[in-house]
């Protein structure tokens, strides 16, 4: 397992000034620190609204401390995060709900430590399950500060209007939600959408719904009204039974006489593809490539691509593994 980067953002205080007591917060005062786990499936738009949650915490001031779990091994999350003001730490090549469970304790633990954080996000990458990863929570030592904790499941409405991958890991990240975001509602119309709830509901019948567009979601819904109204001095909840998919990923490079329009081609033509991701740079213009289901997106990039990855793109699949019980 590679080396865990911790990066911490020109606008957290050096290491003397967070030192200050008049500088401190909850993580040295010994109250509980709230916590988010933003989960959802490939592609329904977790990045976006993190983006603005950031964003929003960065203009109030408020110390959050983010990790993000990425699939594949491009850091392509942190290029369109923009980076941002806050301590960010990424976990690549697997999944924060099992493979890279220990890294996610000792991660957030060594945030705690360093950045004393005002709330801790995580999020997961689209195959993780909410459920699984809130468990980590109750592991030693991040239970004798991690408070009350939230999941909050993004679904794609026109996934579900189209009736694509409803099945497995999408059941069991809608079921453990206690907030469904449901994202680009602009994609459907009222009909569709009318059914989009009623599916939801047919899988989770007491989450709240909160509809957005671009993933535009009043922060103030998406925490814990209160960090101390838990106890993790007892044994942890039991895992769920639940079987978790196997995706696969593989890295695609466009050959550079490739056009725009038949990079495009190709993806839309691409079998079995759930999501695709990355960067491509045609005409000394760098350009971020987004595939969600049959959607293809290409469109000029707002941030330089991390490093060695300006024209390569990670594509995700079903493994032909089975899936294996959890539970």
């Amino acid at each position: 397992m590679p080396a865990i980067p911790v990066i911490f953002r020109p606008s957290m205080p050096p290491t003397a000034e967070r030192n200050d007591p008049s500088d401190r917060n909850d993580a040295t005062t010994g109250e509980r620190i709230p916590a988010l786990v933003v989960s959802g499936f490939l592609g329904s738009g977790k990045t976006t609204l993190v983006r603005g949650l950031l964003e929003q915490a960065q203009a109030e001031g408020r110390r959050v401390a983010f990790v993000s779990n990425e699939l594949g091994e491009l850091g392509v999350d942190r290029a369109l995060l923009g980076q941002g003001g806050e301590a960010y730490v990424e976990l690549e090549g697997g999944c924060v709900c099992c493979e890279l469970s220990d890294d996610l304790v000792n991660t957030l633990q060594t945030l705690y430590e360093e950045v004393h954080p005002d709330r801790i996000v995580v999020e997961t990458s689209g195959v993780a399950l909410p459920w699984d990863t809130q468990l980590n929570f109750w592991r030693e030592p991040v239970r004798d500060w991690i408070g009350d904790d939230m999941a909050v499941v993004v679904v794609n409405a026109e996934q579900v209007a189209e009736g694509r991958d409803l099945e497995g890991t999408f059941e069991d990240q809608v079921s453990s939600a206690d907030l469904l975001v449901l994202n680009k509602v602009d994609l459907v119309g009222p009909d569709d959408l009318a059914r989009v709830h009623a599916a939801l509901r047919a899988i989770e019948d007491e989450a709240p719904i909160v509809e957005s567009t671009h993933g535009d979601v009043d922060p103030a819904l998406l925490f814990p009204p209160s960090a101390e109204e838990i106890d993790r001095a007892g044994p942890a909840p039991a895992s769920r039974p639940h079987h978790h998919e196997q995706f696969g990923t593989e890295i695609w490079e466009p050959p550079d006489d490739m056009t725009l329009e038949a990079i495009e081609a190709r993806l839309a033509e691409e079998p079995g593809l759930l999501r695709a991701k990355g960067f491509v740079r045609r005409d000394d213009a760098l350009h971020v490539v987004q595939v969600v289901g049959r959607r293809v997106e290409i469109t000029p990039a707002e941030a330089p691509a991390p490093e060695g990855a300006p024209n390569r793109i990670v594509l995700i699949r079903r493994s032909d593994a089975p899936p294996v019980p959890h539970g």
